[in-house]
């Protein structure tokens, strides 16, 4: 999914179309309150599927690149002492916790740890 939004951005598309699931539908809203991406539904026909609208800021897309951490071969978990900083790098990381997916800095507020789903730079 994140590579749909980053390859649909470089060639400037208005929007992207991914299948739907429980998880791409949070990834969406998490990428959403980040202000990744303008907004995202769900369309019902025929297939179940996640409409995205995209963001670009002076004809730039929002999101610069992405990396996915946790494989299906090689999981990544971090406990709450080993959550990552970022520092001062315009980036989130999403992680996958019991209490769903948010972002390092809340997961650490929350104190939570999980699965290390991946990195998200943006042009803030």
């Amino acid at each position: 999914m994140l590579t749909s939004i980053v390859n649909a951005q470089r060639i400037g598309k208005e929007r992207v179309i991914v299948p739907y699931s429980k998880f791409t539908s949070e990834l969406a809203k998490l990428l959403q309150e980040e202000g990744l991406v303008a907004k995202s539904r769900v369309q019902n026909s025929p297939k179940k599927s996640l409409v995205i609208k995209l963001m670009y800021e002076n004809g730039e897309p929002k999101i610069k690149r992405v990396k996915r951490v946790s494989k299906l071969g090689s999981r990544k978990y971090v406990t709450r002492q080993e959550l990552p900083f970022t520092g001062n790098k315009p980036g989130i990381l999403i992680i996958s916790t019991s209490k769903g997916l948010m972002n390092h800095n809340k997961a650490r507020k929350n104190k939570l740890g999980g699965e290390l789903v991946g990195e998200i730079w943006s042009n803030n």
